[in-house]
């Protein structure tokens, strides 16, 4: 078994420890896997890889402080950490050639801009720290949307489709991570009852998984 196979079963395993640890309320689980995921993309990348490297360095620091996703003080330390990813994710996709649209910026902005409206009104204290980790992570799924970054692919509305070419999967990922981290706002505003916080939760950690692999293997690749 070659290194990038052993990487990619240790992720899948770690991802599915982890969400399985989120639903059913076994912490344990959840707080030994949730860590591993990162570092298990890290070990299936080539030499050398320092930016992608970077990236998933500060995405396991943002996954430890966010093992408790209700304390507000980790939350910010942990969003000021996947900040410092998605700059790295930022610089590798333009790198690659990737620019902003603006048929890919008008709907992202608006997302960030009603999650940040809706964080001052009902969580004030984290909002502002929400708000500017919200637009890094909207720069980074903008990006990636760029179809020259796969150039002569299938797009639908103007957006990839996902293929055998993991650099088609990068448009996704993005797609992906706005969905993760926006289910992390609607999860803290709207949900009360446990097993529906859990549920979300196992959600939240799914999507965030797959775009990380979606993510990192595109950019892992030459182009």
């Amino acid at each position: 078994m070659n290194r990038s196979t052993l990487s990619r079963t240790a992720f899948a395993s770690a991802s599915a420890a982890t969400v399985l640890g989120a639903v059913l309320g076994a912490d344990r689980l959840h707080r030994f896997a949730k860590p591993l995921i990162a570092p298990s993309l890290m070990a299936g990348l080539p030499k050398p890889a320092s930016t992608l490297g970077l990236a998933l360095t500060a995405a396991t620091v943002g996954d430890v402080l966010l093992l408790d996703p209700d304390d507000d003080s980790r939350i910010l330390h942990g969003a000021a950490s996947f900040a410092v990813m998605q700059g790295c994710y930022c610089g590798l996709l333009r790198a690659r050639g990737a620019r902003v649209t603006a048929s890919a910026a008008a709907p992202r902005a608006a997302g960030w801009l009603l999650a940040v409206v809706s964080m001052a009104t009902r969580s004030p204290d984290v909002a502002p720290g929400l708000g500017a980790y919200g637009l890094t992570l909207a720069s980074m799924s903008t990006l990636a949307a760029d179809p020259t970054l796969v150039p002569g692919a299938r797009t639908a509305a103007g957006v990839v489709v996902p293929g055998a070419d993991p650099a088609s999967r990068i448009a996704l990922g993005g797609v992906l991570f706005t969905v993760s981290d926006a289910l992390i706002v609607a999860r803290r505003l709207l949900l009360t009852t446990e097993s529906h916080r859990r549920a979300a939760e196992g959600v939240i950690l799914a999507t965030y998984a797959v775009a990380q692999l979606f993510l990192v293997e595109g950019l892992s690749r030459k182009k």
